[in-house]
C-alpha cells in the first residue's frame, strides 16, 4: 500500500479529529478538511507535466496537503531546500530531476526576497481560483465509501518512489535520494512500538519537510498513526516554539542538537515538560544539552541515528533501552554490521569500523547516478560512510563521518573526538567546529572554529594537549561569529573549512617577510 492510500484510510477513520494545528494560518485542520483539500489539489496537480513536481513550502498544512495531493496524481514530490540558496536549489532540482512545476508560496518568496522562476505555481493563486463547484465535488468524493475513494486516487506498489530528497551538501554537491513507499513505511511501522507512541500522542512538528527527519517523523508518522500534529514553519524561532509547546502541551518532539540547544537557552523552566518522547538526530547530542533539558524541563532527550538514504531512522534510544552517549539499538528489521574501513573485514562487538546497514529502510538509489549508487549499496548493504562501534549489549556508538577522520603525519585523527575535547574547555553557550586544511608537509592541519572571542586560546590548547596526542591538537583556533549552518541544523563543514582556509592564508601572508631588492 502506498502512503496516500494510508492517509485516506486514516482520514476516513478520523474525519472529525484535528489532524493539524496549523500555525501558519492559525487554523485547526480536521482530517475531513485535509482530505477534501487533497482531492481538490489532486485535480489541479494532475495537469502538471512530467513525472516529478517540486514542493518548496515551509512546514505547514499547505506543504503536507500538497505532498499528499501530488502522490494522489501518481507523480513524485521533489522536496526543495528553501533555507539557504532557495533559488539556486530550485534550479538545481529542476535540472537534476528534469521537471518544471514547483508548488510554492508567494509569502515564502517575499520573505526570502527572491524572484519567481519559470514553472513556479503558487498555492495562494490555486486556492483563490477554486470554484464552489470544485469544492462541492471534492466534498462529495470525501463522503464516498473507503473502497470507492481509494480507487479514484493513484495506487501503485510500495516499491515505487514516494519522494525525492537531496542530501545536505555539507561535504559535497547534493545527491537526489530516491525513497520508495516501502522505505518510509519501514520507519512508520517500526518506530511506534519500538519507542512507545500511538494515535493519542500530539506531535510538535517544526522540522522542514525537505529534510528526511522532518518528512518521516514530523509528517508521515503522525498521519500513519491517525494522530495530531502542531505544524510550525521555522525551527529557529526558539522563544515562540517554547511558548507554543507550553500552550499545546505536545507529547512527542524531534529535533537536532543545535535546535534543542536554542530551545534550552530561550525556554522557561517547565516549558517542555509535557514531552514524553524527545528525540535528537542529524548531529551529535552534547552532554550539556542533555543535562540542561533534564534539569530545566525534567525531559530526557533520546538520541538516534539515521541518514537521508535510510528513510531516516536506523537506531534510537528509548525509555526502556537507553545508554547516554550511544545512538541506541537498531530498529526492528534493521541489520547493522561494522567493517574494517580498508580490508572490509566484519569486526566483532567493541571494535571500531565503518557502519553498514541493511533492510527495507535503505533507499532505491541516487537519481541519475548509478555509479555513486553502486559505490554506496553493495549486496543490499548501504555504506553509511560513518564510523562506529556496536557494544556487547547491541547499542550503536557513532564515532563520526569517515570523511571527518583525517590523516596527519601518517596517523588517523577523528575530528569529532577533537571537537568533544575542545567543548569541555569552552563556555557552555559556545558553538565549535573542527576541520582540516591542507598542509604540503603533513598532508593536513587540524584547526578549530569557535563562535566566541572571549577565551584564552593558548590555555585551551595546553589543556587539549593533555587529553590528545600532539598531532590531534588544533594548530590554530579561529573566531567565526556565526558558524555556517545547514537548514537541517547541521554545521556546514564545507563553508567552515573554506573560511578557515582563507583565514589561514591571511595569517601566512602577514608572516611573510618583505624582501628588499
Amino acid at each position: 500500500m502506498q502512503l496516500q492510500q494510508i492517509f485516506i484510510e486514516k482520514a476516513k477513520a478520523n474525519m472529525k479529529k484535528i489532524a493539524i494545528y496549523d500555525q501558519a494560518t492559525a487554523k485547526d485542520i480536521t482530517y475531513e478538511r485535509m482530505l477534501i483539500a487533497t482531492l481538490i489539489l489532486q485535480s489541479r496537480f494532475s495537469r502538471c507535466r512530467g513525472k516529478y513536481v517540486g514542493i518548496m513550502i515551509p512546514t505547514s498544512a499547505g506543504s503536507m496537503i500538497a505532498t499528499i495531493a501530488v502522490l494522489m496524481t501518481g507523480k513524485i514530490p521533489v522536496m526543495i531546500n528553501y533555507s539557504t540558496g532557495a533559488r539556486e536549489n530550485a534550479l538545481y532540482a529542476q535540472e537534476k530531476c528534469s521537471f518544471q512545476s514547483i508548488i510554492t508560496s508567494k509569502k515564502l518568496l517575499e520573505k526570502l526576497d527572491i524572484e519567481p522562476i519559470e514553472g513556479m505555481i503558487f498555492l495562494e493563486d490555486i486556492f483563490a481560483k477554486i470554484s464552489g463547484f470544485s469544492k462541492l465535488i471534492a466534498f462529495v468524493k470525501a463522503k464516498f465509501p473507503l473502497t470507492w475513494l481509494k480507487k479514484i486516487v493513484y495506487n501503485g506498489t510500495d516499491d515505487e518512489i514516494s519522494v525525492i530528497l537531496f542530501t545536505s551538501g555539507s561535504e559535497k554537491e547534493p545527491k537526489a535520494v530516491q525513497l520508495s513507499h516501502k522505505n518510509i513505511l519501514h520507519n512508520l511501522r517500526a518506530i511506534p512500538e519500538f519507542i512507545g507512541i500511538g494515535p493519542e500522542d500530539l506531535f510538535f512538528s517544526n522540522l522542514p519537510l525537505f529534510h528526511v527527519f522532518g518528512l518521516t517523523v514530523d509528517f508521515w508518522l503522525p498521519i500513519y498513526l491517525g494522530g495530531s500534529l502542531i505544524a510550525y514553519p521555522n525551527p529557529l524561532d526558539y522563544s515562540i516554539i517554547g511558548a507554543l509547546v507550553r500552550k499545546y502541551k505536545p507529547t512527542v518532539m524531534a529535533g537536532t542538537s543545535a535546535f534543542y540547544y536554542g530551545y534550552l537557552k530561550k525556554s522557561k523552566p517547565g516549558d517542555f515538560s509535557s514531552l514524553r518522547i524527545a528525540v535528537a538526530g542529524a548531529d551529535k547530542l552534547t552532554q550539556h544539552i542533555y543535562d540542561g533539558f533534564l534539569k530545566k524541563h525534567n525531559v530526557k532527550i533520546y538520541e538516534g541515528y539515521g541518514a537521508t538514504e535510510t528513510s531516516p531512522v536506523i537506531s534510537v534510544n528509548t525509555p526502556e533501552n537507553h545508554k547516554i552517549g550511544s545512538v541506541g539499538k537498531p530498529l526492528p528489521g534493521v541489520k547493522i554490521k561494522i567493517i574494517h574501513p580498508e580490508t572490509e573485514e566484519e569486526l566483532a562487538p567493541g571494535q571500531e569500523g565503518k557502519i553498514l546497514v541493511k533492510g527495507d529502510l535503505v533507499m532505491e538509489g541516487y537519481l541519475g547516478d548509478l555509479e555513486e549508487t553502486s559505490l554506496r549499496i553493495r549486496k543490499g548493504w548501504y555504506d553509511t560512510g560513518d564510523m562506529g562501534v556496536i557494544d556487547e549489549d547491541g547499542f550503536l556508538w557513532h564515532r563520526g563521518r569517515l570523511k571527518r577522520f583525517v590523516k596527519v603525519g601518517g596517523e588517523m585523527v577523528s575530528l569529532v573526538k577533537v571537537e568533544s575535547v575542545l567543548e569541555k574547555y569552552l563556555p557552555e553557550d559556545t558553538v565549535c567546529c573542527v576541520v582540516d586544511v591542507p598542509n604540503p608537509t603533513k598532508g593536513a592541519d587540524i584547526v578549530a572554529a569557535i563562535a566566541t572571542s572571549e577565551i584564552d586560546k593558548k590555555k585551551i590548547l595546553r589543556q587539549m594537549s593533555k587529553a590528545l596526542p600532539s598531532i590531534a591538537v588544533p594548530k590554530e583556533i579561529y573566531y567565526i561569529e556565526d558558524i555556517p549552518m545547514m537548514g537541517s541544523g547541521k554545521v556546514n563543514f564545507r563553508e567552515v573549512e573554506k573560511i578557515c582556509r582563507e583565514m589561514q592564508q591571511q595569517k601566512k601572508r602577514k608572516k611573510t617577510p618583505i624582501k628588499i631588492i
